[in-house]
């Protein structure tokens, strides 16, 4: 059974979560796409496997959520008919204010039931009284309740911008509307007004989109399955949680939240691949040949 060198799974790693499209790492490293594609599904699913099981018992003062858009094998717009788990996707994703630490984050449609599913997640992750913002999205407001209930000081900040008629030629298609201002909305507890804020969460969607190629807009380097966009998604989080030193904290965010004492390297994400299991081979069988009369 061939199996990749650990160094050639870090340097395929590093490049996969320094937003390298997948064949050109398999051009640079002198790998097969199929086993770039492997590996990313091998590491993404055991990176998946150890947030689940490390980020626990947070102790959080402000979290922010946000969903961010991409799409799988196409637009909503352009999806072919009988095709699953294909079109418009929503990642949903919560962070620690503090500790810059991903605590939680979910990929689905941008309704109630994937609403539901993430913030049970942050509640089940956060063992102490928490302030919350979100954007204005109505289906926090179910969601929020459902898992905290009153036991949280919950706000929305609404941004408001311009109108699009005011964008004329390429600024009209490329660029964002012009940001009029916001609006910030109490909705349970007494959220303390000057950290209503949804900045770190956003800046964390850039992060998102700069550091995995599926998520650069305008471009063919989206994801073509499902399964390898969340395995994509899971390999940076443990990446930016606990290898990625941060450069306003100049530790990693899994340090500040007293979750590792030094930073993982590759190697060690690398390392939480399980080894496969490789069964002694019986003896093979003599093929009889067919005696006709």
């Amino acid at each position: 059974m061939n199996t990749l060198p650990l160094q050639k799974k870090v340097q395929i790693i590093n490049m996969l979560v320094e937003g390298s499209s997948l064949r050109s790492i398999s051009r640079v490293c002198d790998v097969s796409i199929n086993t770039v594609t492997k590996l990313l599904v091998d590491v993404g699913r055991a990176c998946w496997e150890f947030h689940d099981a490390t980020v626990t018992g947070i102790k959080a003062e402000r979290v922010q959520c946000d969903e961010i858009w991409s799409f799988v094998y196409s637009k909503e717009k352009n999806k072919p008919e009988g095709i699953e788990n294909a079109g418009d996707v929503w990642t949903w994703t919560a962070i620690d204010a503090d500790t810059k630490l991903i605590l939680s984050w979910n990929v689905g449609n941008r309704d109630a039931d994937s609403a539901n599913v993430f913030m049970q997640d942050i509640a089940d992750r956060i063992t102490n009284y928490v302030q919350l913002t979100t954007d204005g999205h109505n289906a926090y407001l179910q969601a929020v309740g459902e898992a905290f209930g009153d036991n949280i000081d919950f706000a929305q900040l609404v941004k408001l911008y311009g109108s699009e008629k005011e964008a004329t030629g390429a600024d009209k298609k490329y660029s964002p509307s012009k940001f009029r201002g916001s609006k910030k909305t109490v909705i349970s507890g007494s959220p303390d007004e000057q950290h209503i804020s949804t900045s770190f969460v956003e800046r964390q969607n850039l992060t998102m989109r700069m550091h995995m190629r599926r998520f650069t807009r305008l471009t063919n380097a989206f994801s073509k399955k499902i399964e390898n966009h969340c395995y994509a998604i899971a390999l940076h989080f443990v990446y930016y949680n606990f290898v990625k030193v941060h450069k306003t904290l100049r530790v990693t965010p899994a340090m500040e939240a007293k979750l590792a004492k030094k930073p993982m390297t590759l190697e060690d994400i690398a390392k939480l691949i399980p080894e496969p299991i490789i069964g002694k081979r019986g003896p093979y069988k003599k093929r009889v040949k067919s005696v006709t009369a």
